[in-house]
């Protein structure tokens, strides 16, 4: 990241594992011929996020990369510094190390691993990925570090040791206390769901469908629970708890939405688009190009 007017631009934020290694180039190539800055690529249980940016990097120009957000667990400090630096420098300065604690469920469930304290987790994954030795051509500027932050102990450590946050699933108001927390200085990078209807059953449904996997988290229940919704708002999918969280309507509504993350703190606004669906394999590239800067 070699400019602050570049991560002040619209980002995406979209998975590509479902899509073959040539489609997911070209949709990263045409994201940037529609003028977005950033694109955030997520990491699951399908492509090694760092070395799948590598080769998006390689046919683009002016795009840049973030991952949102890999896993600490998963990964050594060293071997992420070597990783980011080496994109960094690969790249021109097109990428922004995004850096997350995941969940319990997914991590000893899934990966089998101990989820030790998440905070001093972090804290101390933050400590070594600095002092973690690089001794290869150095890019031109080390890569910007953010972490993946809900709460205000999270939050407070991305102010402290990291060079600003990225929440996930939030709201405006969410952002605006991030914002006190972080300080005026740090990056608040903000990811936005959207659906391009006015219809809302529709909008409902298609938010409700991309809410499934996360509601049983309990990062994101507590994060909604602090926000003020409930129990019941959660699972049953209230109307208050949907229209807050997933910004859709007409053309203009979304961009309301996208200019309230903006006044209330946000650096940078990254959408996802929720495919109606349910198929990120296909981009609905009519709301893509509504929404670009």
């Amino acid at each position: 990241m070699t400019k602050k007017s570049v991560l002040k631009k619209r980002g995406v934020w979209h998975p590509t594992d479902a899509m073959s290694a040539s489609e997911s180039k070209e949709f990263s190539q045409r994201i940037e011929q529609l003028g977005y800055s950033f694109l955030w690529v997520p990491e699951t249980t399908g492509r090694d996020p760092f070395a799948h940016i590598a080769y998006l990097a390689s046919g683009t120009e002016n795009l840049h990369f973030a991952t949102g957000i890999a896993n600490i667990y998963h990964r050594l400090p060293g071997v992420t510094r070597q990783a980011a630096a080496t994109l960094a420098e690969q790249s021109g300065g097109r990428f922004l190390l995004g850096l997350g604690i995941s969940h319990a469920p997914l991590v000893e469930g899934l990966r089998q691993i101990p989820y030790e304290k998440p905070i001093a987790t972090m804290r101390g994954y933050l400590g070594s990925l600095k002092n973690s030795p690089y001794t290869s051509v150095p890019p031109g500027q080390e890569p910007k570090c953010i972490i993946a932050a809900l709460g205000p102990q999270m939050l407070k450590l991305a102010s402290d040791f990291a060079d600003g946050a990225h929440p996930y699933w939030t709201t405006p108001d969410h952002t605006y206390q991030a914002r006190d927390i972080l300080g005026s200085d740090k990056l608040l990078c903000v990811e936005q769901k959207v659906v391009l209807t006015q219809n809302k059953e529709t909008a409902h449904s298609v938010a409700k469908s991309a809410l499934r996997i996360y509601a049983s988290l309990p990062n994101y229940r507590n994060s909604w629970k602090r926000l003020g919704f409930s129990e019941n708002d959660i699972d049953s999918g209230s109307d208050r708890f949907i229209d807050s969280l997933v910004a859709w309507g007409s053309v203009e509504q979304i961009e309301k939405r996208i200019r309230e993350h903006e006044q209330a703190g946000a650096s940078h606004v990254c959408i996802q688009v929720l495919p109606h669906d349910g198929n990120f394999k296909i981009p609905e590239w009519e709301t893509f190009e509504a929404l670009a800067p």
